[in-house]
């Protein structure tokens, strides 16, 4: 007798897998594709100087807006100001890359990527 007669053989279990894991990767891509789209439209706020300087972040990390309080040009001192104003957009950068993880995490957390956006190691 055949040495695995009767048995599929490895290569009849291959092509089905492939198939389920290219379909899997489609989804993943177009899941993908519409989250970046939604982070582009959510934003997130970060304020500075006690809220004298307010910078607004968008999800894809671009920055949609800042405003100064006009209280803080009265003091007229532009290295404090300068200073409220980086400290504001890099907290908004910050809290928009934290948002973007937090979502890209939530879809990418049934497909057990191991040390990739939340999956388990």
């Amino acid at each position: 007798m055949a040495r695995g007669a009767g048995r599929p053989r490895a290569e009849e279990f291959a092509m089905p897998n492939m198939m389920k894991l290219m379909k899997q990767a489609a989804e993943v891509q177009r899941d993908l594709k519409r989250l970046q789209e939604e982070l582009a439209q959510k934003t997130v706020e970060f304020t500075s100087g006690g809220g004298m300087v307010k910078a607004t972040a968008r999800g894809d990390g671009t920055i949609a807006g800042v405003r100064i309080d006009p209280a803080a040009l009265a003091e007229r001192d532009a290295e404090l100001l300068e200073d409220m104003i980086l400290a504001a957009v890099n907290g908004a950068i910050e809290a928009a890359k934290e948002m973007g993880s937090k979502e890209m995490a939530k879809l990418t957390s049934g497909l057990g990527l191991p040390g990739m956006f939340g999956g388990k190691p």
